[in-house]
């Protein structure tokens, strides 16, 4: 396929008009029969710039597993899976990683896919159990390398390599330049499509704002910096960054008693948690998400429009990440570090401004939305179509009411108007869901 042969596909499926530079590049470099070195800041389009010629590589369906992108996280290998299935309808795509039931994704391979994307872990496990032949593989996508390698993947990503004995492509991304690439991936005369500039272009588009705190403890300064920069009805998307999981907590239990809807996300949450805690972001029932640097990277996240550091980061990659969650695209940010009375700006910090607050503001930091849980997915034939029916139909709630809803494999998570949210809970207890019986509860 060419580029104008794509963009119909990207218009209907992703909202994408016009493809950007590096995926015009990437796609162009699909005919050169070389490996590919892609170098990209976080928010660039770097997923859709290698998934395209990667579908450009692709044959049709044959039995076999064509393709294996290798990405650190699982909630990057749910997004890039997400994006695959809706590029490549004609192919069979599959998703493999921690945290769900390995009989789901067992069950799944007995129809042999022909894209594979996973966790390196999860992957080695099903070839280790024969649930999957890598032999065939011919294309190999490392989404995000470096990361993986500072995640200690090296020897689990060796293990993949000895076994992919038929490779002919293999595509390196990362949003940071690696030093020194490791010997077993043996890059054939690599193409280097480096748009790290943009980095740079990014910075025109961020302002880095100073914020003093009179004690240590910032948690009161960081509740009336969110009552400053909040305007309308409801907060803007904003993302506030810790550095440890306890404070993380801590800093998500101050915010809701102060009557914040905020949301909490960090490694030591189960897979369902970090899934949900990442829908209800997404869908604006918790428009604040108080996160340690797990959330900086491989996440699925739109339209951020602050990011406020409580904790500097600890390294000049942390800080560039962090900020990467905004101004993505062409869209403007604000990011915001809250300095203590001991502190100092880290060296790799360039302030714009400093903010002097207003005390007195008392904006309402509610959402005016909640989340309701369905306990039924994809697995059981639920669509987000049958979801809007119920609600709107069985429980006569006017469909603008509904918000995003989002369908996992054994349960859905669906944005409803906070006025009318209990409501269909109750209904839910006399009807039926696509002629279930399904639990429905607010989500908490």
């Amino acid at each position: 396929m060419k580029e104008k042969e794509f963009l119909p596909l990207l218009s209907e499926k992703l909202g994408i008009a016009e493809i950007n530079d590096i995926q015009k590049r990437m796609l162009a470099s699909a005919t050169e029969k070389r490996d590919i070195i892609l170098l990209s800041p976080t928010g660039s389009g770097k997923t859709v710039a290698f998934i395209l010629p990667l579908l450009k590589m692709l044959r049709p369906t044959t039995g076999r597993v064509q393709a294996v992108v290798i990405a650190p996280s699982r909630e990057l290998v749910m997004q890039i899976a997400g994006v695959m299935r809706q590029l490549a309808p004609q192919h069979r795509v599959v998703a493999l990683y921690g945290g769900h039931k390995v009989e789901d994704e067992t069950n799944s391979l007995a129809v042999v896919p022909d894209i594979v994307v996973a966790t390196p872990g999860r992957l080695l496990d099903h070839a280790k159990r024969c649930n999957i032949d890598l032999m065939p593989v011919r294309i190999l996508v490392l989404d995000e390398f470096d990361k993986s390698l500072e995640l200690g993947f090296e020897a689990e990503m060796k293990k993949i390599l000895d076994r992919l004995k038929n490779l002919s492509r293999i595509i390196l991304t990362s949003a940071t330049r690696a030093e020194v690439l490791p010997e077993f991936l043996k890059l054939d005369n690599p193409i280097e499509i480096n748009n790290l500039k943009e980095n740079r272009n990014l910075r025109t588009r961020i302002r880095v704002n100073r914020v003093d705190s009179d004690g240590k403890d910032k948690l009161e300064t960081l509740l009336t910096l969110l009552r400053n920069i909040t305007e309308g009805e409801k907060p803007e998307r904003t993302i506030i960054f810790v550095n440890h999981r306890e404070s993380a907590e801590r800093t998500a239990q101050y915010l809701r008693k102060a009557g914040v809807d905020a949301v909490l996300y960090h490694g030591a949450l189960d897979q369902r948690e970090r899934e949900t805690a990442i829908a209800l972001f997404n869908n604006g029932s918790r428009p604040i998400l108080v996160a340690t640097d797990l959330a900086a990277r491989g996440l699925d996240i739109a339209d951020v429009r602050n990011v406020i550091h409580y904790h500097q980061p600890l390294t000049p990659e942390a800080y560039t990440h962090r900020n990467g969650r905004t101004a993505r695209v062409d869209a403007d940010g604000d990011v915001y570090l809250l300095i203590g009375p001991e502190e100092s700006v880290q060296d790799f910090v360039n302030i714009d401004r400093t903010t002097h607050l207003d005390t007195s503001l008392r904006p309402q930091l509610g959402s005016g939305q909640d989340t309701l849980y369905i306990s039924a997915g994809r697995r059981e034939k639920l669509s987000r179509g049958d979801i809007l029916g119920f609600i709107t139909k069985e429980c006569a709630i006017p469909g603008a009411a509904v918000g995003k809803i989002e369908v996992y494999d054994h349960y859905a998570l669906v944005a409803v108007s906070r006025e009318y949210a209990r409501e269909v809970v109750k209904l839910s207890q006399t009807k039926k869901i696509k002629g279930e019986k399904r639990k429905v509860s607010l989500v908490k």
